[in-house]
């Protein structure tokens, strides 16, 4: 994985029987990378739990396909200046989001299925065909 772009899609188990895999968590931490910067943090395994329950309802074997998960604070602000739809204080600077899509479902269903869980964030954006997640407070919009 260590030339990730953005689009890439990862299928790894994460946990089994009651316990997080340690080197399954680390190998989510490294997709989820600022692949801009090449930084690796501690991607928030609650965020990982939102993903992954959001997909279990949308019964489909299809990985997600990785827009953004974790940006350091200077590619969030490089993003920003040409966006006015990047928040200044991102999720995604913590770790605890992220923008994905799938080629099997729609934004709705997506959205759908995000909200369901009833555990963070969830923006539909349309024109981008992507849903944002966070394990932020909950809370829904349209970008």
């Amino acid at each position: 994985m260590s030339n990730l772009r953005t689009g890439e899609s990862i299928d790894t188990i994460y946990w089994i029987e009651g316990e997080y895999i340690t080197p399954a968590l680390k190998e989510i931490s490294y997709f989820m990378r600022d692949w801009r910067r090449g930084e690796v943090i501690n991607y928030d395994r609650r965020n990982i739990d939102i993903l992954a329950a959001s997909h279990r309802l949308m019964e489909t074997t299809e990985p997600y396909t990785l827009l953004s998960g974790y940006r350091s604070a200077q590619t969030n602000a490089m993003l920003r200046a040409g966006n006015r739809g990047v928040a200044s204080n991102s999720y995604h600077i913590k770790g605890m989001a992220a923008d994905v899509r799938l080629k099997s479902r729609s934004v709705s269903q997506m959205n759908a299925a995000g909200k369901a869980c009833n555990s963070g964030g969830v923006g539909r954006y349309f024109g981008s065909n992507f849903v944002h997640m966070d394990c932020g407070p909950v809370r829904s919009w349209r970008g």
